[in-house]
């Protein structure tokens, strides 16, 4: 049964970074397309960025581009996203999703490719 659990959200300065987790269970992360993304009160959900099964191509919005990097550790069954220089616009509750889709080379972070989907964790940006 794949599951997915993110984990590190919090509280933080503005300037301020964190990382969050993604592990997985039930599939391995180099098999499935990863895509993280956020969605503010009264907002619709965003699509932050992506890291392929393969791990060679990655994708982010342009808002968090520069700022964001998605990784991942095989051995631990864990996708990242650090997330530096975090600004007010950031404050969301961040999901991690699966696509269930072997063979793909590359990501993308429309919500409908994923499959499989977190429970979310709060990132709040405030002074």
């Amino acid at each position: 049964q794949v599951h997915l659990v993110e984990s590190g959200g919090g509280l933080v300065q503005p300037g301020g970074s964190l990382r969050l987790s993604c592990v997985a269970s039930g599939f391995p992360v180099d098999y499935y397309g990863i895509g993280w993304f956020r969605q503010a009160p009264g907002k619709e959900r965003e699509g932050v960025s992506c890291i392929s099964s393969s791990g060679g191509s990655v994708l982010y919005a342009d808002s968090v581009s520069g700022r964001f990097t998605v990784s991942r550790d095989v051995a631990k069954n864990t996708v990242y996203l650090d997330m530096h220089n975090l600004g007010l616009e950031d404050a969301a509750v961040y999901y991690c999703a699966a696509e269930d889709i072997i063979g793909r080379h590359d990501c993308d972070t429309q919500s409908h490719s994923y499959d499989y989907w977190g429970q979310g964790t709060q990132v709040t940006v405030a002074s």
